[in-house]
């Protein structure tokens, strides 16, 4: 299986999705334990949350389960989070801090899954975030993601709606959190947090280039957003999530309007 899936567009927005996919190789799946087969750390059906709210963006979505390897997490194994539960570039554990492997990866396992599937992803990525800020003169890299809202390993109480991360401002043009900020804010129904518990991870930090006019913004959404329930079978609820989608369109398409107006600000 191709480890990415690229939808190429003419706009200039560009979708990540690194932890939308399911795919683990046989051999690697034969080293998980029970727990670890579940894949429950998923970013369910984000694909197809965000499929179609734009027209002309790019979308790059890696295929294999973030069990093999997270490709939000920095490929030399730096924390994101010093100090605070979080999983590693490979996880040991799920998000309820349980051990996931009956045999746990080595480092040789680690450096394999790196170059096939890590640096696969992130090569896609970059190569259309270039195409991309050379067709306009810019490139916004808006990340999608999702995790339950209840986490206790992993953070206190409940997680709001929207979780939108920019490293404290540093990874996109002020413009662009401010108007992503303030359409959560006005999101009825919801609740929102700027740099909260979520500050945005390893892609939304590397790619948050303003010297070279590319922005980057990660959304991190609570799953009991648009899913029927935060367990298994991890039903998509069509009517949460197209309430959702009226908002998250807002949000896409205010930067796709904001995006000319940042050209040769770097």
């Amino acid at each position: 299986m191709n480890p990415v899936e690229i939808q190429r567009g003419d706009g200039p927005i560009v979708l990540g999705l690194p932890h939308t996919g399911t795919y683990v190789p046989d051999d690697i799946a034969a080293k998980l334990n029970d727990r670890g087969r579940e894949l429950a750390d998923t970013d369910w059906h984000i694909h197809t949350l965000y499929d179609g709210l734009l027209d002309n963006v790019t979308t790059v979505r890696a295929t294999f389960h973030r069990y093999v390897i997270d490709a939000n997490r920095d490929p030399a194994g730096v924390s994101l989070y010093p100090g605070q539960n979080t999983t590693t570039l490979v996880p040991l554990t799920d998000f309820d801090g349980e051990n996931i492997w009956d045999q746990a990866p080595d480092d040789d396992d680690i450096a394999f899954r790196a170059h096939h599937f890590h640096s696969a992803y992130h090569q896609a990525l970059a190569s259309e975030l270039d195409r991309v800020r050379e067709k306009h003169g810019v490139a916004i890299l808006y990340d999608c993601h999702s995790i339950r809202s209840h986490i206790p390993f992993l953070f206190d109480g409940k997680l709001p709606d929207f979780n939108i991360g920019t490293n404290l401002g540093t990874t996109c043009d002020l413009v662009i959190e401010a108007a992503t900020r303030d359409i959560c804010a006005a999101a009825k129904d919801y609740t929102s947090i700027l740099n909260g518990r979520f500050k945005g991870g390893w892609t939304t930090r590397h790619y948050g280039r303003l010297d070279i006019n590319q922005h980057a913004i990660q959304m991190e959404l609570a799953q009991s957003t648009y899913l029927q329930a935060e367990a298994a079978p991890w039903a998509y609820d069509e009517s949460r999530a197209a309430k959702l989608r009226t908002h998250l369109t807002s949000i896409l398409e205010k930067l796709a309007e904001l995006a000319p107006t940042l050209r040769g600000k770097s």
